[in-house]
């Protein structure tokens, strides 16, 4: 398993799973990723600008994709809560989604470890990473806390006007 930046011309690629993972969540009636967001043009923008990851099994079969934001991250702006570390060198984790083929083998987990080893290698400086997730979206909630993630707070309305979101931080 290892992940690598999205290139250019895998724009579709990216723009697939993304559109898999909102039609999982619209399957589970969760009220993420519904509207429009996230769109082809903010994946585009996550390639130009080398925050797209793509992960892949040992046999290089595109399994799913994440993008790694580098601070600063205006969507914490409005968050309610406190961070467990006020600082401006952290990595936010955005748009995290696994093919659905591939559900329920493990690769969620597996594309978070490697995340984490991919920010120690890309940015050495980040004392923290940072994600967050719908209020419904208990399978990622989960995930997320089993990584040793803790809540640190909510932001409404930031990806979508009704959106509510868990945010959540981990000190490394």
């Amino acid at each position: 398993m290892y992940l690598r930046k999205a290139k250019t011309d895998e724009l579709d690629l990216v723009c697939d799973i993304i559109e898999d993972g909102k039609q999982q969540l619209a399957d589970a009636g969760i009220d993420q990723w519904q509207d429009n967001y996230p769109n082809r043009e903010t994946i585009k923008t996550d390639i130009d600008l080398g925050r797209a990851t793509i992960f892949n099994s040992d046999d290089h079969e595109t399994v799913g994709v994440a993008a790694v934001v580098e601070a600063p991250d205006d969507s914490y702006d409005t968050l309610v809560g406190n961070w467990l570390k006020d600082t401006d060198h952290y990595v936010t984790v955005h748009r995290v989604a696994i093919y659905s083929h591939h559900q329920g083998q493990g690769y969620a987990s597996k594309l978070f470890k490697e995340l984490f080893a991919y920010i120690a290698e890309h940015h050495p400086e980040a004392e923290s990473i940072r994600i967050d997730t719908h209020r419904d979206n208990a399978k990622m909630q989960h995930l997320i806390e089993k990584f040793g993630f803790q809540k640190v707070g909510e932001i409404k309305g930031v990806y979508q006007p009704e959106d509510e979101c868990y945010v959540y931080e981990k000190l490394v």
